[in-house]
């Protein structure tokens, strides 16, 4: 009997993933999020949540980012990173990043439950025909998504969102008013980012970003300092 947290931003898919779920793996407990925001609020509200099922795509999250600060937040907490992308390279990433299982959106009732089983008994899982591709697999690029990735999770929560909004090309005042914080502070939080990320301004950020999202980099504005 697992504590879930069912975290997606389209209603229709979680209710579907909790109806599929429940079909074959026994729960004493589902909540559902819809942002990361929310799935935070909701990991500290239930601190003996049993697992995590996480989509990539929902609000706030922005890719690999949010599955980064999340491992750092809640370290002992097994992440199934549950999306429709099934490249070899997303999967790679984010077992890389820490997650312990991935689950494509077009996975049965029945890989889902076996994938769910895996990571309560302290196995990784991700599906069978790609396994050894997606688990054996070591490169130069993913050491550096390594190394950035650590970099990232030395963000503090709030310099995460700032990031996150930094690669939304939003503006210091539009982050300050939306964070209910002074533009000062916003300001003090971007130095804080580009030193932990190794950076010296706005455009490195976002690209250094950029590299752990799942859309590939688009001309968004970027804002003067």
């Amino acid at each position: 009997m697992a504590k879930l947290i069912v975290a997606d931003d389209h209603p229709l898919f979680r209710n579907a993933l909790i109806n599929a779920i429940s079909s074959t793996f026994a729960t004493k407990a589902t909540i559902e999020t819809d942002s990361f925001d929310t799935t935070c609020i909701a990991l500290e509200q239930h601190p003996d949540t049993d697992l995590l099922l996480l989509d990539l795509h929902m609000p706030g999250n922005c890719g690999f980012l949010g599955l980064i600060q999340l491992r750092k937040s809640f370290p002992s907490l097994p992440i199934v990173v549950i999306s429709a992308s099934e490249e070899l390279d997303v999967i790679r990433r984010v077992m890389a990043f820490g997650a312990s299982a991935y689950v494509p959106k077009s996975a049965n009732p029945a890989d889902i439950s076996a994938a769910l089983n895996a990571v309560l008994a302290g196995e990784l899982w991700v599906p069978a025909a790609i396994k050894k591709q997606v688990l054996e697999h070591h490169s130069d690029e993913a050491e550096e998504d390594l190394d950035l990735a650590a970099k990232v999770a030395q963000l503090t929560q709030q310099q995460y969102k700032v990031l996150y909004y930094l690669t939304e090309g939003w503006l210091n005042k539009q982050i300050a008013y939306d964070l209910h914080i002074s533009e000062a502070t916003v300001k003090a939080h971007i130095t804080a980012i580009f030193r932990k990320l190794g950076v010296t301004n706005r455009t490195q950020v976002v690209i250094q970003a950029q590299r752990l999202t799942l859309e590939p980099p688009v001309n968004k504005a970027m804002a003067q300092h």
